[in-house]
C-alpha cells in the first residue's frame, strides 16, 4: 500500500474503534489477509506450463501444485506473502537437472489456487494436503511459507518430512501482527480488537502462534536461513529459532535481503539436502 492510503486507513479505523471497535479490528484483519499481489500472469506463467499440474482440495479451496519429475527425494517449495510458485523458477532449474523430484504450490488467494483470504495456519493446511499426497521428504519455505511449514509439521509430525528449510521465515505471529499494526498505525483500541479476534477465531491470542518455539518440539533436521539486512523480517527471528530448533542449524548471510536469490544461497540448501 501507498504511504498516503496507508495513514488514511489506519486513520479511518481508529476513529472507527472508538464507535466500534470489533467492527474496525474485523476489517483490519481483512485488509491483513487479503494479498494484494501474488496472482499469475500470462508471462510470469510460461515456466510453470513445464511442469505437470494437479489440483488438490483443503475444504473449500483448490490448491494448484505443480510438479517435475525426478528420481531422488521429493521436494516441496512454498513461496511466502504476495508471492506464487513462479518465484522459484531458477532454483527448480537447479533441482530438476539434479534429478530431484519438485513439486511447488499456490498458496491460497495466490497463484492459481482459489480463495480470497490468506494466513500462515490456513496455508499450513494446504501443505499438510499437498505434503501427505506427495510423500514429500524435505519443505523448503520462504517467509511465511517457512513459518507455515513449522505450523504444518509441528502438527502432524508427518513421517515422510525428514528435512525443514526456512528461509527468512518470521519465527512468530505476534510479531508479524506488531509490524502490521505499526506500519497502519493502529491505536490500542484497534490492536486490543484484533487480538480478540484472532483469540475467538484460533482459540488463541497471537503470542501463541510461536513457530520457534513450535520448532523445538520438530525432529526434522532444520536448515534456517536469514540476511543479516532482511528489511522484511528481523533478522533476530533467526536467531529465535536458532534458540528453540535444537535440530537445525544456522547460515547467515548479508547481502541478500529477504528474497535469498542467489547461487550462494541454493548452494547451501543443496548441500543440506544431500547429506
Amino acid at each position: 500500500m501507498k504511504q498516503n492510503l496507508i495513514k488514511a486507513i489506519g486513520s479511518i479505523l481508529n476513529f472507527m474503534s472508538l464507535i466500534s471497535p470489533k467492527l474496525a479490528a474485523k476489517i483490519a484483519i481483512y485488509l491483513f489477509s487479503t494479498p494484494q499481489k501474488g496472482k499469475l500472469k500470462d508471462l510470469d506463467s510460461k515456466f510453470l506450463k513445464s511442469a505437470k499440474k494437479q489440483t488438490l482440495n483443503y475444504e473449500n479451496i483448490a490448491i494448484m501444485t505443480y510438479h517435475w519429475e525426478g528420481k531422488k527425494d521429493t521436494l516441496l517449495l512454498a513461496h511466502g506473502w504476495e508471492s506464487n510458485s513462479n518465484r522459484w523458477k531458477e532454483f527448480i532449474k537447479i533441482l530438476t537437472r539434479l534429478d530431484y523430484k519438485v513439486i511447488a504450490l499456490d498458496a491460497p488467494a495466490h497463484g492459481r489456487t482459489s480463495g480470497k483470504i490468506f494466513n500462515a495456519l490456513l496455508f499450513s493446511e494446504c501443505i499438510h494436503v499437498v505434503a501427505k499426497a506427495f510423500n514429500v521428504n524435505a519443505v523448503i519455505g520462504h517467509s511465511v511459507g517457512g513459518m507455515a511449514s513449522v505450523f504444518f509439521q509441528h502438527k502432524y509430525q508427518l513421517p515422510s518430512v525428514k528435512k525443514l528449510v526456512l528461509l527468512g521465515a518470521p519465527s512468530n505471529f505476534e510479531g508479524v501482527f506488531d509490524r502490521y499494526s505499526k506500519m497502519m498505525k493502529y491505536n490500542k483500541k484497534v490492536v486490543e480488537a484484533m487480538n480478540q479476534y484472532v483469540l475467538k477465531k484460533f482459540d488463541h491470542l497471537p503470542e501463541y502462534f510461536s513457530a520457534a518455539k513450535f520448532s523445538g518440539e520438530i525432529t526434522s533436521k532444520g536448515l534456517i536461513i536469514h540476511d543479516k539486512k532482511d528489511s522484511i523480517i528481523p533478522y533476530n527471528d533467526a536467531l529465535d529459532y536458532e534458540k528453540h530448533y535444537s535440530n537445525a542449524e544456522l547460515i547467515t548471510t548479508e547481502g541478500f535481503g529477504h528474497g535469498l536469490k542467489s547461487d550462494e544461497i541454493y548452494n547451501h540448501m543443496i548441500e543440506f539436502l544431500n547429506t
